[in-house]
């Protein structure tokens, strides 16, 4: 349907759209079902549910025992390797920034206020945990995404209804959003960009789609991971799908609903594009996109795709997994036979001559120490047969497998080699093996630091369209103390969001104390009388963890943060000069504005006069002296 947004949601047009939304999904969700179940066989070998695949139908169904006495014990190997890539990724925790536009005063201004709002929102949403979440799912199924949005029913309460109900101001948030519930227009269209719509599928309770959309559905029993009614008696898609999730959680949920968002990208008949939302096939809402949240005010998806590993041609990535798991099947078979050789060389096989003895004694007790054999006369007694020994193919095999999990994952173990890196001595040496170790996790690196910036680039957008009014926002300042500013959305000027140029360093704490150890010995901190300020101290001392310890507040810092707001109130009033100001600094900062920005000629001379009277003082304070 092409027509503009409905705004009657009960009528013949909205149960149109309604169905056609829906037969969209149903679409894409078969068309991305062998994905699915890709994903699900991930799951299941991550949590240890080894003996499992994807039979004919495409289902994920357990394996059946070739013979009764089989072992199939799992050896799993896949669990630590992603653990060890997710502690090793966890070090990706930088510090957001917003570069300014120019050099001018009120840009630089803008600038730090964004990166404010920035550290504040980053405290508030726990953008850390959610990090966290996503690279798990990016780790396991290869792709993993976040969603920021606008909550006006968050943050604090500024007014009451007429029928009661709290006015809140509202607060961007961010959630993290497995692969299981985005569904793309074009499985072979690579950037989230790209396509023409995208479709965000989530199972919600009926409650909650009531206390959203004011809608009352009946609701169904639903698979929370491939979204698809449970059918009587099952547990979930294929009868198997119960215990897929990575805890082995159920994942089916009784009086919920599929909610399908649709999102459909600006174009020339929708220049603010479409977003359209359908539940139990009913229409729930039907407009523009909500967020211009993407460039000059365009509006976008408020979605941020993350991937593991980038595959060509393919809107979703892979993982590490995806490549573990034959690797993972050969060592649990070989480790299997090897355990039934070695349980036939202890327990032993019998040989015994028809007829000779009560074979179903002996099949019940064995030939246990001390046990009296009665057998026929002129028989063969019961023997054990020579099984030999274990062939060494079995430890070469194992070994072979061993090296193979580290070459795949990329994530060798130092402690674990430590004997072939017994002749590297020197500390170059050995970084530079750290180095190689951690070489291959450099896209996955990659992949969540833009992420992050684009994440920021939507927080900040967010809070210009939405925050027209002053509010008040706090976050961990100088010292770790709480600091609190006031702002609102037309403040925020520049969205240039950037890392901080020490956490974009892959490097343990260990590795970072060192290269700031080495720093300070060739001087680089130090200012012109080699002395080091006490703003680079207390950056040193965060640095290094030990911010507690960084008491002093920076005087310097203050009073150039002082002069600047002074400039930006002197392009239309007088600013008194105080007593307590370094002057040096403000004549600096005063003569830097002058230099950089484009004034009126009132101005300008409101400014120099006010330099003036820095002089001047700074005379008579050196008079006195």
């Amino acid at each position: 349907m092409n027509e503009k947004y409905l705004t009657d949601f009960e009528g013949e047009s909205a149960v149109k759209l309604a169905e056609e939304v829906e037969a969209d999904f149903l679409q894409r969700q078969q068309e991305r079902k062998p994905l699915e179940r890709s994903w699900q066989l991930n799951m299941n070998f991550v949590c240890g549910n080894q003996y499992c695949d994807i039979d004919a139908s495409g289902e994920v169904t357990e394996e059946e025992k070739q013979y009764f006495w089989q072992s199939r014990r799992v050896f799993n190997h896949i669990a630590p390797i992603v653990d060890t890539r997710l502690s090793k990724l966890s070090r990706i925790r930088p510090s957001l920034i917003v570069r300014a536009a120019t050099d001018d005063e009120s840009d630089r201004h803008s600038a730090a206020l964004a990166s404010k709002i920035l550290a504040a929102a980053q405290e508030d949403a726990d953008l850390d945990g959610i990090i966290s979440s996503a690279t798990m799912w990016a780790e396991i199924c290869g792709t993993a995404f976040y969603k920021t949005v606008w909550n006006s029913a968050s943050g604090k309460a500024v007014g009451v209804t007429d029928g009661g109900r709290q006015v809140r101001e509202g607060k961007a948030e961010v959630a993290a959003v497995s692969p299981f519930e985005i569904y793309p227009y074009s499985l072979a269209v690579e950037e989230l960009a790209g396509q023409p719509s995208i479709i965000h599928a989530k199972a919600l309770s009926v409650q909650d789609i009531y206390t959203m959309y004011g809608v009352k559905l009946a609701g169904r029993d639903i698979d929370e991971f491939t979204l698809a009614p449970c059918a009587a008696g099952l547990s979930g898609a294929g009868g198997f799908a119960e215990t897929s999730g990575i805890s082995g959680a159920k994942t089916k949920k009784r009086g919920y609903e599929i909610v399908i968002e649709r999102y459909e990208r600006p174009a020339a008949d929708l220049p603010d594009g479409r977003l359209t939302v359908v539940a139990g096939g009913k229409l729930l809402y039907d407009g523009a996109l909500p967020y211009k949240n993407g460039d000059d005010g365009a509006r976008e998806y408020p979605f941020v795709k993350q991937v593991s590993l980038p595959l060509a041609g393919s809107f979703f990535g892979t993982s590490v997994v995806d490549r573990l798991i034959p690797l993972q099947r050969a060592f649990n078979a070989l480790k299997n036979r090897k355990h039934e050789f070695l349980n036939r060389i202890a327990m032993g096989t019998v040989a015994v001559e028809d007829g000779s003895v009560d074979t179903d004694e002996l099949a019940e007790d064995g030939l246990m120490p001390g046990k009296i054999i009665v057998y026929r006369q002129g028989g063969t007694p019961p023997e054990f047969m020579n099984a030999g020994s274990v062939p060494d193919e079995f430890w070469k095999e194992e070994e072979a497998l061993l090296n193979e999990f580290t070459k795949i994952a990329g994530t060798g173990d130092l402690s674990e080699n430590a004997d072939s890196f017994s002749g590297v001595t020197s500390a170059t040496g050995l970084q530079l093996i750290i180095d190689q170790d951690d070489l291959r996790l450099n896209v996955t690196y990659g992949g969540i630091k833009r992420a992050l910036k684009t994440i920021g680039r939507h927080i900040l957008r967010l809070y210009r369209q939405f925050a027209a009014d002053l509010r008040l926002m706090k976050y961990a300042g100088e010292n770790n103390s709480l600091s609190l500013f006031y702002f609102k959305g037309s403040d925020i000027s520049s969205d240039d969001v950037v890392l901080e140029a020490d956490s974009d360093l892959n490097m343990s704490p260990a590795q970072k104390r060192t290269v700031i150890y080495e720093i300070l010995d060739k001087g680089l901190f130090s200012d012109a009388d080699g002395k080091i300020s006490v703003s680079a101290k207390n950056k040193l001392l965060e640095l290094l963890g030990y911010s507690s310890l960084s008491g002093e507040r920076d005087l310097g810092e203050l009073n150039r943060s002082r002069a600047g707001q002074e400039n930006l109130k002197m392009r239309t009033a007088d600013c008194t000069v105080k007593s307590y100001d370094d002057h040096n600094t403000h004549i600096s900062e005063h003569t830097a504005f002058l230099l950089t920005e484009e004034l009126s000629e009132e101005a300008e001379k409101r400014i120099c006069g006010h330099m003036l009277i820095h002089k001047n003082m700074l005379k008579e304070i050196k008079n006195d002296g």
